[in-house]
């Protein structure tokens, strides 16, 4: 990082998975963190903020909310603003996941997955750029969007259409931010050994009979993709730790495919 203060990230859906492989690495990078997570994690949130502060001599606020809930983001970054200062990262990585053919999707989950994977990016990048304008610096934005957000994918119908969406906010928002020397770029991951992959287990299991684990377990250990095995979330956490860095100050609107050549653009 060439910067001669700490900067500071807030990173949503930090407790598990992919973000909490980006929180390790922006620690590692030298970034003070804002984590923010479900209470239900509120055991793996504390212990994530403890080995980062105890490994990398970092400042770390844990908060708890929603991120479908606007007066949870707006409280977010007033929080971790007032704690530690101007805000420098927004990374709106909390997502959820199903695998249900389109005709099958009940709607109470169709709803979950707008509001959490549409809404949820959109109130920080609403929250984040009010931030960023207000203190006048520039800054970055970052939104999880997926290779399923670039191409449809049987079974995973809503899933894709939240995540195409990401890409239209975060291009859209690029262009409108860009003024204020604000970034907003994205990434987008294949299969990743999480936990949000072995939820999609769970339900294609469900849904065909197979027994449960066998399809993520299969994806773990011989993936279709040219590297023939699936992401880590370290692999995924060191593109945002990029798009983060002062190197990618010419970088905005884009979509980062991270799937070990499955898809290519």
């Amino acid at each position: 990082m060439a910067s001669s203060t700490k900067r500071v990230a807030i990173i949503t859906g930090a407790a598990q998975g992919i973000g909490r492989g980006i929180a390790q690495r922006l620690a590692k990078d030298g970034l003070d963190l804002g984590l923010f997570d479900v209470p239900g994690c509120r055991d793996m949130l504390e212990e994530l903020a403890s080995s980062l502060r105890q490994d990398f001599d970092a400042k770390v606020l844990t908060v708890y909310g929603d991120v479908s809930v606007e007066s949870d983001v707006k409280g977010l970054v007033e929080t971790v603003t007032q704690e530690f200062g101007d805000l420098y990262a927004m990374i709106a990585n909390a997502g959820i996941c199903c695998w249900h053919e389109l005709h099958e999707t009940p709607t109470d989950l169709v709803d979950q997955l707008l509001n959490v994977n549409i809404k949820g990016v959109f109130f920080c990048y609403k929250y984040g750029a009010m931030q960023l304008i207000k203190q006048g610096k520039g800054g970055r934005m970052i939104g999880a969007t997926s290779i399923v957000g670039k191409r449809g994918s049987r079974g995973q119908s809503v899933y894709s259409a939240t995540k195409f969406a990401v890409r239209g906010l975060t291009q859209s928002a690029a262009m409108e931010y860009g003024k204020y020397g604000i970034t907003v770029n994205a990434y987008a991951p294949g299969a990743v050994d999480t936990p949000l992959l072995w939820k999609v287990d769970e339900d294609r299991c469900a849904a065909t009979g197979l027994p449960k684990g066998s399809w993520a377990g299969g994806v773990v250990k011989q993936y279709d993709n040219a590297l023939g095995r699936a992401g880590q979330p370290e692999d995924i956490a060191k593109v945002v730790s990029f798009l983060v860095s002062d190197d990618a100050a010419f970088v905005t609107g884009q979509s980062f495919t991270v799937d070990g050549g499955k898809h290519f653009d």
